[in-house]
């Protein structure tokens, strides 16, 4: 089972390859998959994502990231 995880305060230049390395490097979980919401009309990045993560590591992966800098922003993670 896996839980969505709010990843905000994103900079507009992350990428979803990024981000899910970024988690994946921290929080030594390979089944990491990330989802940058992006503006229906301009296709600009909307600053926030979801992240999917296994059920286990969920509150671990909150406690480490939330805060976390990325790209000159610290993440906001929940």
């Amino acid at each position: 089972m896996s839980t969505s995880l709010y990843v905000g305060n994103l900079s507009w230049e992350t990428t979803e390859e990024e981000l899910a390395a970024l988690f994946k490097d921290v929080n030594e979980v390979d089944n990491i998959r990330a989802k940058i919401e992006t503006d229906t009309l301009t296709g600009q990045p909307r600053g926030f994502a979801f992240i999917e993560v296994p059920n286990e590591h969920a509150e671990t992966i909150i406690k480490k990231m939330h805060g976390y800098e990325l790209n000159g922003r610290e993440l906001i993670v929940n």
